[in-house]
């Protein structure tokens, strides 16, 4: 009886509808809703990357403040989510305008990422997150001047490298997913400068 129970699991793991079903989602994931993958992904992905810096930053003071703030996390969620279509759409544009794999190309995207993209993202997360804060625009404009130059040169660390192997290598519809996860990792140091620094 056990046998034959295993002989049907294992018949049914291995049929075509299984894998036809995960095909088709994944195929719709990064087709034709590829705008919702990129903005829930970018949303969940910084929200997991604030958490991680909560976790960190609550084991090394040691101390009795609650362990998670969640209407922090809520806010990077936010501004995850709003950066997810800016990213899209990005994508979606230095693809079209420099289409070829060639290091020309490539370059010139690393270039365009860390000149044009990069200012912009970060003037996002900054501005979005002190709305959300409900902060005066004159704090606001005050906590970017302190800390765009600090964010800025640690781009310059991450992104190049990064940038090159998605351009060269990562094809178009998963460049948004492949800078989302490797943003989850930077987002424990932007939510750090953001929020202890």
């Amino acid at each position: 009886m056990l046998q034959r129970g295993c002989r049907l699991l294992r018949k049914f793991s291995t049929t075509g509808v299984v894998r036809a079903r995960i095909r088709w989602t994944m195929n719709a994931a990064f087709g034709k809703y590829l705008l919702a993958t990129n903005t829930v992904s970018s949303g969940v992905l910084m929200l997991l990357g604030d958490l991680t810096e909560q976790e960190l930053h609550h084991d090394i003071e040691q101390d009795d403040s609650p362990r998670y703030d969640f209407a922090r996390l809520a806010r990077m969620f936010t501004v995850g989510l709003a950066m997810g279509p800016v990213h899209h759409y990005y994508y979606g544009y230095v693809n079209k305008l420099w289409p070829r794999r060639n290091l020309n190309n490539v370059l010139k995207k690393v270039l365009a990422d860390q000149l044009v993209m990069g200012p912009i993202c970060i003037l996002q997360f900054f501005y979005t997150i002190g709305g959300l804060e409900m902060r005066p625009l004159k704090d606001i404009n005050e906590e970017v001047k302190a800390k765009f130059f600090t964010v800025y040169a640690m781009d310059w660390c991450i992104w190049p490298p990064t940038q090159f192997i998605n351009f060269f290598y990562v094809p178009p519809r998963y460049q948004v997913m492949y800078v989302n996860f490797v943003t989850m990792l930077y987002d424990v140091f932007l939510s750090f400068v953001k929020h202890d620094f």
